[in-house]
């Protein structure tokens, strides 16, 4: 018996100690996409401000962008150019920030917007948040856009 046990404790080890085989290493992710480059948005866009669930068209609006950070401008039907400002480029999004100016969608009260876009497929789709100088609790609105380059 205690043969039996010498030889299964010794077994055990070497079985222990034994080499496992190498594991192949794990695939690597796929490269990050190309920084978005202005210049492959500049020119003008017409931009569909939709509600979340994009059955609903809220305005649109012509967007002006250039190849670098400066001279971008919203324009509603209505009214003049509203200078934008764009805050940042990563990865493959440019964030633009405008206002405050008079909304469209509130008459009367004042909003700042941020929108991020990302360029896919040529056109333009992200989203914009909306903040209202109100009192009111409802004073920021989720917007949904999606430009179509005009030139």
């Amino acid at each position: 018996m205690r043969r039996l046990a010498v030889l299964l404790f010794g077994a055990a080890a070497i079985v222990g100690c034994a080499k496992s085989e190498p594991k192949a290493p794990a695939a690597a992710p796929p490269p990050p996409p190309p920084p978005l480059a202005l210049s492959s948005v500049a020119g003008k866009w017409s931009v569909k401000s939709m509600n979340e669930a994009r059955d609903t068209t809220l305005v649109t609006y012509e967007l002006t962008a250039t190849a670098d950070t400066t001279g971008w401008t919203i324009a509603f039907s209505h009214g003049r150019p509203i200078p934008a400002r764009v805050a940042e480029v990563a990865g493959d999004s440019v964030v633009v920030d405008a206002g405050p100016y008079e909304s469209v969608l509130r008459r009367g009260l004042q909003v700042t917007t941020h929108a991020v876009f990302r360029l896919r497929d040529g056109k333009l789709e992200g989203t914009t948040i909306a903040h209202y100088r109100t009192t009111k609790p409802d004073s920021v609105r989720r917007i949904v856009a999606e430009g179509t380059r005009l030139q």
